[in-house]
């Protein structure tokens, strides 16, 4: 095996590679769009199985902006999502509930009176500690 051997091995893969990805990518464009009927999923997954090239040519062809739409659509989703998630975790609770937890993390031992104030103050919304 010379090296242009090496390299064509490597760009045929890469070739496969690339195809399989569309592919996926066309089998979960179909399943995620839901203005297509069964039958017609049917039909395209039929098509790709007994002709796969032409009928991802085609599929991209006819129905790529409307793939690369949904796309789009299901990231806005899944950060709006993620958002909302990362809102109800990072959501403490009130003011008591924080000084609360403070004082019992100050009771343990956990954190000194200092980081309490400081704590305490940041609950109560003030940029410094309270004088004591």
């Amino acid at each position: 095996m010379n090296f242009w051997d090496f390299v064509a091995y490597f760009f045929w893969i890469f070739v496969w590679v690339a195809y399989l990805m569309v592919l996926f990518s066309i089998i979960a464009d179909i399943f995620r769009d839901h203005s297509l009927n069964g039958w017609l999923k049917a039909l395209w997954i039929i098509f790709l199985v007994f002709v796969p090239f032409l009928t991802a040519l085609i599929y991209l062809v006819a129905r790529g902006r409307g793939m690369s739409e949904r796309q789009m659509a299901m990231a806005q989703r899944e950060q709006a999502d993620t958002n909302t998630y990362i809102r109800s975790v990072a959501s403490t609770g009130s003011a008591a509930d924080d000084i609360a937890k403070a004082k019992t993390l100050l009771d343990s031992g956990a954190i000194t009176p200092a980081e309490f104030e400081t704590l305490k103050a940041h609950a109560l919304g003030t940029s410094r500690p309270a004088a004591v």
